[in-house]
């Protein structure tokens, strides 16, 4: 799970988007336990409390369940819940793209060939 510190998306957003892509891809599956707050946090090198914010955002959206003296385990239903949030998350970074690329002054052509450059690209 890679996290990008000079992001301007925050640490804790970053944890729970990893985790709800690696749900929706069915890296991990209903039933399955993730890593532990304090395991993750030592694995990236964040603090805990940004690992339980993003554990509690997916809690609360459904994909994730804490078991008392087991952790937390992937949600029965997380799959579907785990792909709204996986295109919820790319629809809002086109909407912050086209703002950018609006107030630069760019033809919707110009942004549609960025588009297709950077899409070919990450093949």
């Amino acid at each position: 799970m890679p996290i990008e510190p000079s992001s301007s998306v925050p640490i804790f957003r970053q944890i729970a988007d990893s985790v709800r892509n690696a749900v929706a891809a069915g890296i991990y599956r209903p039933g399955d336990l993730i890593p532990s707050i304090r395991q993750q946090a030592l694995t990236l090198v964040v603090n805990p409390n940004t690992v339980q914010r993003a554990y509690e955002q997916l809690e609360r959206e459904g994909l994730i369940i804490s078991k008392k003296g087991t952790g937390m385990i992937v949600a029965p239903n997380s799959k579907s819940a785990a792909s709204n949030g996986v295109t919820e998350s790319v629809r809002a970074g086109f909407e912050n793209a086209i703002a950018v690329g609006r107030a630069g002054g760019l033809p919707r052509a110009a942004m549609d060939n960025i588009y297709q450059r950077t899409w070919n690209e990450q093949k």
